[in-house]
Order: C-alpha cells, then structure tokens, then sequence
C-alpha cells in the first residue's frame, strides 16, 4: 500500500475524525483570514536606512563637501550594503542605503549609526537631525489638512503639539510629518547700531541670552522635620520676560534688550508650503505607517484617535488621501472576481457532471481550501493583498482538479448496479481513489513545480509575484491533502450506487468530437502541418508583442509634479501654486480638490526644492466624469497646464510614485542617469539627452530634475582687509548667518510646548540685497565696517542640489512611456544615445526605472522556466517510464502557446511579468491534460486493447475530464478578465493569456495528441 492508498484508507476508516478535523480547518481558516493583514500591495520595499541632516545655511556645495561627502567615505563598504544615493540641498543633506533583501532592519540601523557616530565630530556645528523614522518609501498612509478661522501659526501649532503626539501613540504609526503653517519662535531682531554703541556682537548677545534662560535645582534644605528642595527659576515664558533681559551693565545703568532689539513673535525660516484649493495656503499632517503594520487598522486607530481629540470650535480634519480606501477597492475587486469565479466553477461542475451530489462534493474543496491557505498564508507570514489574493483567484479553477478525478471515477465505480451493491460502498471509493491518486498527485505536483520560477524572481517584482506563487502552491497543495481525505469521506456520505448516467452536456458535445477526431486522425499531415504554420505565426508574433514590467494600476488618485525656475522663492512659489489649483478646479470639473506641497517637508524624507510642487488631485467618482476614462483626464489636465509655459509637468500617483523612487531615485517609468564629476557637464549632457528622449514616439511627460539656475549672492572674503580689523573668514561667516539666516539662542518652555528662541537680522535685510551690501560687521574689538568692505559681492549661478550614487554625482533624465511597449522604447533610446551622445571620458550612463525591473525579471525566468520543465520532464518519466511520452506531454506546452500569444496580440496587451505568469500556468495546465489522456491510453494498452481503437476509445473516454479541467480554470479566471478596479489592471494580462492559450490547448490537446501517439507514443517493438 503507497502513502495515497493509506491516506484513503484512514479517511474512510476515520470518517468521524477526519469529519472534526475538517471543521477544526474550517474554523482556523476563518480566525486565520480575520487576522490577516489586509494592504493594497505587498510590502515591495527594501531594507532602507535613511539620514537626514539640516544644517542651516549651508549650500549645496557646501553641504556636499562638508557633510555628505565624510559621511559617505564612512558608510561605503557596509556589510550588505546595495545602493548608497546622497542628495545635498540647500540646508539638508539627505543619505539613503539600501540594503540586500532579508536584512533585519534594526541591525542595518545600528551598522549605520555606528559609522555616524565615528565621522560626527568632523562635521560642521548646528548640524541636527540623524536616522529617520522606521517605515518605507510606502509607508504613507493618512494625508489630512487642517480647516477652519485659525492662523497658519496657530493651525501649525495645534498640529505639532495636540495632533502629533496622539497619532504617534496609535500602534504602527512611524511619525507624523508637519508640513506648512508657520512654526512660531520668540525672535530677536537687533539694532545694528545700537549693538555698536553698546560693544556688544552677535555672538555675545546670543551668550547673554542663554545664559539668562535656565531654571536649576540647587539641592535640598531642612525645614524642621520637612525638606525643601531649593529652584532657582530663571527661564524665559514670555516676550515681556525676554524684552526685560539685563544685556549690559554700564556706571550703574542697565541695558535691557528691548533697547537694543525689537523683541517679538516670529517663525523658523520656511523650507517649503502646503496650499488648497486655490484659496490659499495650509498646514498638512502626514502620516507615517511603520514597516510591516496593517495598513487598514493603523488609519482605523488614526481615525479613532482623531475623532478623541478635542479640538478648538471651527477647526476641521479634512482627509484627502486614505490608504484603507485603497485597500478596500483593490481587496474587493479582487474579492469579487474571487466570488464570481467560485459560482461560475460550481456551475460549471453541475453542467459537467449533470448531478447535484457530485457537484456539491467537489464543491466544497473551494472553501475548504481557500480556508486551509489562509492558514498557511498567517502561518508564513503572508498578508492579504491584490497580489496574494489574486494568486488564490488564478488557482480557484486547479483546486477542484483532483476532486474532480477523484469523483469521476468513484462514479463509475458505483455505477456499476448489483455489482457495486455486493461490494460495498466504501470498498469501491478506496478502490476508485487508490487507483488514480498517483496521478492525481504527478498533476497537482506538475502544477506545483511550474510555480516555482516565480520564488526565484528578485527585487520588485519577486515581492509582488512571490506571493502570488506562494498563494497557488499553498492552494493546490491544501486542495491535494482535501482530495485525498475529505472527499472519499464525503463521497461515502453523499453518492449512492445506481445506473451510469451521461450529463446533457456531454450528450451533444461527445457525437461532434467523436466525427472531429475520425477526422482529425484520418487527415493528420493536414492538421500537423495547420499546427505548425500556427505555432510559426504565434512565434512570429511574439516579435511583435511589445514588452514591458507590469500594467500600471490604477490607484484613483493622481498627482501632477510641477518642475518650475530653479531660482524660484517660496511666495512666488506659493502664488503660482494657487493658480494653477484654481484653473484647474475651474476647468476641470471631475477635480474635486487639489492639495499641494512645494519644497522639503518637517522630516526631511522627501527633500523636494522650492521649485518642485507635488500636487495630489482628489478626483470625484468616475461616474460623475464627463467621459469615464483616466487618459481623457489626464488630457484634460495637460490642456489646461499649458497655459502655464515656463513649467515642466509629469503626472503619476502616490504609490506608483514612491516604488519609482525607491527603485531608483525617479518619479517615472524609465531613468536616465549620467555619472560624471563636473556639474555643468553633466547638466549639458542632461539637456541634449531629454530632447533625444522627448522626440521618441511614445514618450511623454520626459523631464531633467533641473541642477542649475539658482542665484547665488557670493560672498568672497579679503583676508588681508579683514585680517587688518582682527576677523577671520569663520567669524564674518557667522555674523552673516546670524543676521540672514538667524542662530537659536535656545529653547522658550511654555505649556509643555518648546519654542525656539531666535537671534536674526530685520525682515528687510533679507529682501533688499543693497542692504546686505551695507550690512556693519562687528569685531571683537568693537571695530565696525560694511560688508562691502572686507569682502566682494558678486551675483553667480549655482547648484539647485547635488545628487550621488556610490559616491559619484550623477544627473537623471525621467520619462514616462505611454502607447508603446517599455522594452522597446528603451531599446530605441539606447541606439540613439548611443548614436547621438558623445560622452567625455570619465562619464557614463545607466538605464534604471520599470525597465531595469523588466530585465532582471525575464533573466530569472529564462533560466527558471528550463529548470522547471526539466523536472516536470522527470516526473512525467518517472510517471510513465518512457521518454517518448514524456516528449509528447511537454509538446501540449508549445501549443498552448499560441492561443496564449494570439489573446495578447488580439487584446492588445504587451508581454509583461502578469503575461508571464499566465505563460507559466498555462504550462502546467497543458502538461496536466496530456497527463490525463496519456494516462488512459496506457490503461488501455494495458488491457490488451489494439492501438487503434486504444487511440479512439481513449480520447472519447477522457473528453469530460480535458473539457472539465479546462473550463473551469478559464471559468475561475473570466471574472478577472471583465474586473474593474484597482488592480485588475494587474490581473487581467495574466487571465488574457491563460483563456487564450486553453483554448488552442485544449483542442490541440483532444485532436493532435492521440494522431502523435499513434504515431509516436510507442517503439516499434512494442506494436
């Protein structure tokens, strides 16, 4: 007795038992399915270690020299280390590293805080910030303004110290990003000449103020049998408290603050703005998920946190992005398809068996399988998502394969009137089920093994399609363990003994297959050589069937990246903003509101430059659109932006955003960088490469994340003139800083609140540059001379930012690729920049985005799929001891290939990852009816029947099963071919190919295959 006999056995000698155990399942799989994550997306990110460091006022180059270079010299060689990618802007210096898949991210953290420590002391002071939040490029969330009479101030503070920290206490939040509104600060602004008279400097009048805002403890005294603990307070609360501030004593007198500063409420310099709805500018709350948290209960615990929050009367959370609304749609279209596939395979099953009690036993593997994978799928880990659910929706028509079996033959057995009454039911379904559970097992086993490619996939696409082939494997094999047990024990209960009886179905599709093979077998160079002029087009046509990584998905919500002058400020960055909200909002009505963000955010994740502007459009239902179509909108979108010359636009969505990003630094579909070390080389290489790109058909929103343009006033220093006063470079550096860009003379504690306390130079000194020029620089010594005097002012160009890959500056060039296939536009873009760019020595160029995925992708299958069929090859050998019909089941593969192609070109899809995964089922479908039909053949060959009618006999014999296996798989994936949603777009590639190449497959199967065993299934001996 084999394992497969003893399985059946024990099942139907345990009936109650196994009965328990299959509710227990039941039970499991429903606790299992409840506490499963529930994400639109997998979790496609790396291991990423951020660093964000601000140092205020510094440049981008002196960013990049000063901070981002040491750190780098540190970091490189980092055990598991991929990628290192620095950007240095103005102030901030933003290093991201990313590490091998499979690296605990807690110990990457700890690897690079242990390199910062080391190079910290090197780096210049004020310099604040360190390792970002623990989430992922992925990890945002929950997007909401705040509404109502108040101030930006108040609104930003309200935000800061209320919001902020009650979200944070919300399980899997990372962080909650502030963006926009004023940060309030206590601001000194001093008098130039009365800081002269008085001998004092900047430098001293920051001392003063530090040393005079400090409460301290001075230990304990004894009060009788008390202890009084002793606390000098001296700590600045108020403006008043600051404006009385003893700065000077002189002869008796004092000189408070207020008499050489005004004293008042300000902000922190603004590094970038939130506006709305054309009506003006706002303050936005961002939050942050933690790596791995449910993305549907941190916004459940955020909404919930929120709605406990008392907040002051008028003010309004108004949400405008909502990651759980996400979810919902991409889980539920996928939910249904999932549904409507289960009634159209239990159709599906009565119309081929014609009865109610079999249909019903082979029925109830869909649940109980789809139970028992969720189990599995807790148990490893896997969440419940597009891609993972998607994988249990492709398998819903295998899963009844070998119930189907199963039951076709224990109906035949009990078929078999008075015989089958004398034997005994149990007897006859162990006899039945032990004698195809070899089979049963080599074709679900079969299946399993052309699965297996999809694990070894890498990067992006291994994380979205692991899933998937994990889901099918957990499937199949749940629904191999359920045929073997569960379905004898129901077969027991529910079929009775009787007469044979032939489904209606079959009864009128039997006599036409019977005349096509007659005919089939009778014409067989006709229909070999019909064949191969097919399999000759299908592969004809695969040369033409464009190639790209993966439809893109449409997640409901768009953004439009407005690249505008590089030398832009913030208040006209502002202003253009609005009104490029409000002609959108007026001209297109599906806009329902518009969002906008412009410069680097609190966090400093996404350091953008004041003249970048992420605009997040929330559109209304598509069905209140003028015409339901996105591509429409986005035209509609484009028509109104080009009254706007002078602005570069690209349009892509949050989450497609943030994976382009994460895989290369771009915000597109392909990315072009350009490696060299002098900037305004690289930025003329840039310029002559995007129009090379723009002029290519199919490209569309192409666009180089400008590097140059900013005006810089360059301050350079006379030594001998300033040595001559008693400065050096450092102090007059200082002294600028201090009076341009401000210094913080320390913390203002007031209602659990911290506001920075400022020292900076009069509002008007930052918006005249004359008046700079005239700026006094003070000395130690008391000595006061202009600016002008000590150094030269000049008016250059400079840098926006500096961007670096493994320690290199590089520039890049982004597009997005619409009409065409991704393979071949890149294919075409590397000819002509081959052609057309002359690159000096020292410079090069790489090819990233989608296409890098795509590549990588279709390597590990080409050398995948091989592996696969090679062992599929040794267990069909081991299946039926020959090599020849080993040969001929893996020639059903070719031949499903052709319808497969044929659905694509017909459907005008492009070869992608979905299309290839669709390529890998059809094989084990393919390879599963050959195994059928072949198997018969045998059995029949077996019983001494001539080869002739063996071929006949047989064929007719296992029409129902082919038919059977077939139409249910297609059955199971129709819905996904007619789903609508987010993430059908994803799915339906996949259900194309599959239908399509069933159908050439299983005619070829029923037709080709008994004429090339007649011909080839046996040596001549053996005839």
């Amino acid at each position: 007795m084999n394992l497969f006999a003893g399985m059946l056995a024990f099942s139907l000698r345990q009936r109650a038992l196994v009965a328990i155990v299959t509710v227990a399942l039941a039970g499991a799989g429903i606790v299992a399915f409840e506490s499963l994550p529930i994400d639109a997306f997998p979790d496609v990110s790396s291991t990423q270690v951020k660093l964000v460091l601000k140092a205020p006022g510094l440049t981008p180059e002196e960013v990049e020299s000063r901070i981002t270079v040491p750190i780098e010299q540190e970091l490189l060689g980092l055990p598991r280390q991929r990628v290192l990618r620095s950007t240095s802007k103005y102030a901030l210096a933003d290093i991201t590293l990313d590490f091998e898949d499979g690296t605990d991210v807690y110990w990457a953290r700890a690897q690079v805080s242990e390199r910062l420590g080391a190079v910290m002391k090197d780096l210049p002071e004020g310099l604040s910030g360190g390792l970002a939040p623990i989430t992922t490029p992925l990890g945002e969330m929950f997007m909401f303004t705040l509404e109502g009479p108040q101030s930006l101030a108040e609104k930003r503070r309200l935000l800061d110290w209320q919001i902020r920290p009650a979200l944070r206490t919300v399980p899997g939040v990372a962080d909650v990003n502030s963006l926009g509104g004023r940060v309030e600060t206590f601001e000194v602004v001093p008098d130039p000449l009365a800081l002269q008279a008085q001998g004092l400097t900047l430098k001293r009048l920051r001392e003063i103020l530090q040393a005079a805002n400090r409460n301290d403890g001075a230990g304990r005294l004894a009060a009788g049998e008390e202890a009084l603990i002793v606390r000098a307070e001296g700590a600045i609360r108020t403006l008043d408290d600051l404006a009385q501030t003893v700065v000077r004593r002189h002869e008796g007198q004092v000189v408070r603050l207020a008499d050489i500063a005004q004293v008042q409420a300000g902000a922190l310099t603004r590094y970038g703005a939130v506006t709305r709805d054309g009506q003006g500018e706002a303050v936005e709350g961002l939050v942050l998920g933690l790596r791995g948290a449910n993305a549907r209960q941190v916004v459940a615990g955020v909404k919930q946190r929120l709605a406990e929050l008392q907040l002051p009367p008028g003010l309004k959370v108004e949400v405008f992005y909502d990651r759980a609304r996400l979810v919902d749609r991409a889980v539920g279209t996928v939910g249904r398809a999932l549904l409507e596939a289960v009634v159209l395979v239990v159709v599906l099953l009565l119309v081929f068996l014609g009865q109610l009690r079999p249909a019903l036993v082979v029925a109830l593997m869909l649940p109980l399988a789809a139970l028992a994978t969720f189990v599995l799928m807790r148990a490893f880990g896997l969440s419940a998502n597009l891609m993972s659910l998607g994988g249990l929706a492709v398998a819903i028509g295998m899963l009844v394969d070998g119930a189907v079996v199963l039951v076709e033959n224990i109906e035949s057995e009990l078929a078999q009137g008075e015989r089958a009454r004398r034997a005994g039911v149990l007897h006859l379904i162990y006899r039945a089920g032990s004698a195809v559970a070899a089979p049963v097992a080599s074709g679900i086993a079969i299946i399993v093994i052309v699965f297996l490619p999809l694990l070894s996939l890498e990067g992006l696409e291994g994380k979205l399609f692991g899933p998937v082939a994990l889901t099918i494997v957990f499937a199949l094999l749940a629904s191999l363990l359920l045929s073997l047990t569960v379905v004898p024990v129901l077969a027991s209960w529910l079929l009775k003994t009787g007469e044979p009886h032939e489904p209606w179905l079959m009864r009128r599709i039997a006599p036409a297959y019977a005349r096509l093979l007659d005919w089939a077998l009778a014409n067989g160079r006709t229909l070999a050589l019909g064949t191969a002029i097919a399999l000759l087009g299908a592969v004809g046509a695969m040369a033409w069937v464009g190639k790209t990584f993966m439809p893109t998905m449409d997640e409901g919500d768009v953004i439009l990246q407005l690249e505008k002058l590089p030398s832009i400020g913030i208040d006209a960055t502002v202003a253009l903003d609005l009104r490029v909200q409000q002609a959108l909002r007026e001209r297109v009505p599906e806009v329902l509101h518009v969002v906008a963000r412009s410069g680097a955010d609190e966090l400093g994740l996404d350091p953008m430059g004041l003249n970048q502007t992420d605009s997040f459009l929330v559109l209304k239902p598509i069905e209140q659109w003028r015409k339901p179509d996105k591509a429409w909108l986005l035209g509609q979108l484009r028509e109104v932006m080009s009254d706007f010359p002078g602005v570069d636009i690209a349009f892509t969505q949050p989450i497609d955003m943030r994976i382009s990003e994460m895989l290369s630094g771009a915000r597109g579909d392909l990315a072009l960088k350009i490696y060299g070390s002098d900037l305004a080389q690289l930025n003329q290489l840039a310029q002559q490469a995007e129009k090379l790109i723009a002029g290519l058909p199919g490209a569309e929103d192409t666009l180089t994340l400008r590097n140059d343009g900013v005006r810089y006033l360059q301050v350079d220093i006379d030594r001998g003139a300033a040595g001559r006063l008693g400065l050096d470079a450092e102090a007059i550096q200082q002294e600028l800083r201090h009076w341009v860009e401000g210094e913080s003379a320390g913390l203002v504690h007031r209602e659990g609140r911290r506001i920075p306390l400022q020292v900076r130079g009069p509002e008007s000194l930052r918006s005249d540059p004359e008046a700079f020029a005239r700026l006094r620089i003070a000395s130690d010594q008391g000595a006061a001379v202009p600016l002008a005097g000590v150094a030269r002012l000049s008016s250059v160009e400079g840098p926006v930012k500096i961007d670096r890959e493994q320690a290199q500056r590089y520039v890049m060039v982004q597009s997005n690729v619409r009409g065409r296939d991704l393979v071949g536009f890149v294919g075409e873009a590397q000819a002509l920049m081959a052609r057309e760019l002359k690159l000096p020595a020292g410079y090069s160029l790489a090819w990233g985005g989608q296409f890098e995925n795509q590549q990588r992708a279709a390597r590990r299958l080409a050398l995948g799929v091989p592996v696969s069929l090679g062992l599929i090859f040794f267990l069909l050998f081991s299946t039926f001891g020959s090599v020849r019909q080993a040969l001929l089941v893996l020639a059903n593969v070719p031949l499903a290939l052709i319808g497969g192609i044929a659905a694509l070109s017909v459907a005008g899809e492009y070869l992608s990852v979905p299309a290839s995964v669709g390529f890998i089922a059809l094989l084990g479908i393919a390879v599963l009816n050959g195994v059928v039909m072949l198997s018969h053949f045998n059995e029949l060959l077996a019983a001494g029947r001539p080869l002739a009618e063996v071929v006949r006999e047989g064929a007719r014999r296992r029409l129902r099963p082919v038919l059977m296996t077939a139409a249910i798989t297609a059955g199971g994936l129709v819905p996904l071919l007619f789903a609508s949603g987010p993430g059908s777009e994803i799915q339906r590639p996949l259900a194309i190919v599959v239908i399509g190449g069933l159908l050439s497959s299983t005619a070829l199967t029923l037709l080709l295959l008994p004429l090339m065993f007649r011909r080839f299934g046996l040596a001549k001996e053996a005839l």
